[in-house]
């Protein structure tokens, strides 16, 4: 990659607890997130001062994308805040899923920040923090672009600087998702009000088997309501969970993309080959998650 080009990787939830709804409406979350090791693909390109900013998209999700395209919010709301930057234009190579539960269109924002943030604007004055949870409560931690705990609306995050590099598959079933899936989700979990959302000091595993254990343990709130509202994700989990080369599976996000992870990235490989091979349609990548 050169330095007007970055990935945008996939988030995965690891562990995702719902806390419990917030007075202003958003949700109180515990979650550890790491990414795996596919990408959409984003370039800069520099614009003279009189040329308006562009947004192009190319790949084989580029179709999926309903509605504004977040990368141009992003610009949008950038400029709103340094009125003087010439943001540039760019292009994304959509190549994960939409609407998937891997944080994709939030890792495109992400991305972009970071482009226009490494290449020294003149924007040292912009929150990109706060900018970044203006556009969504996942844009902060793919704006770090590292593991980490994500606390709060998803702006709190402590850094984990030894998860284990875990071999994993990706499964989307690509079945049509409501274009409100996420609200949905979260009104079927109905979750209480918060009482106190002082969390506990983070105090994370020290080894991979340790982590793994945590990971059984802790699951993902979402998992049964987003099994109702995309059937297909309780077909992945079966899928995944009948195979000998699966450690643990899960859905990230509000799905519906799940992942396994394995023991090797040989077995990962041999994981993302059986399940392809019974089930075409789907979308499926053997990755490492770390």
């Amino acid at each position: 990659m050169t330095d007007n080009q970055t990935r945008a990787r996939a988030k995965i939830n690891l562990t995702l607890r719902v806390v419990g709804r917030r007075a202003d409406g958003f949700h109180e979350l515990d979650s550890i997130v790491a990414f795996a090791d596919v990408a959409d693909h984003v370039t800069r390109t520099t614009n003279s001062p009189a040329e308006a900013a562009r947004v192009d998209v190319t790949g084989p999700f580029a179709s999926a994308i309903r509605g504004t395209n977040i990368v141009a919010t992003t610009l949008e709301a950038l400029t709103a805040v340094a009125p003087t930057i010439t943001t540039g234009s760019f292009l994304i190579d959509k190549q994960l899923p939409v609407a998937a539960g891997v944080g994709g269109g939030s890792a495109d924002a992400a991305a972009v920040l970071r482009l226009i943030r490494d290449a020294n604007l003149g924007v040292a004055g912009v929150d990109w923090n706060a900018l970044s949870l203006q556009l969504g409560s996942d844009v902060p931690v793919c704006l770090l672009n590292r593991a980490c705990r994500m606390t709060g609306r998803g702006e709190m995050l402590t850094e984990i600087v030894d998860l284990p590099k875990f071999p994993a598959v990706l499964v989307n079933p690509m079945t049509e998702v409501p274009a409100d899936k996420t609200r949905q989700v979260f009104q079927i979990l109905n979750a209480l009000p918060c009482v106190d959302t002082k969390l506990k000091p983070a105090q994370f595993p020290t080894n991979r088997q340790s982590w793994l254990e945590f990971i059984a343990a802790s699951g993902n709130d979402l998992e049964a309501p987003a099994s109702r509202v995309v059937p297909a994700v309780s077909n992945v989990l079966a899928t995944m969970h009948a195979h000998h080369l699966t450690v643990l599976a899960r859905v990230s996000g509000a799905g519906p993309t799940c992942f396994a992870l394995t023991v090797s990235a040989d077995d990962s490989r041999s994981l993302a080959q059986a399940i392809s091979q019974r089930n075409p349609t789907w979308w499926v990548r053997a990755t490492e998650i770390s």
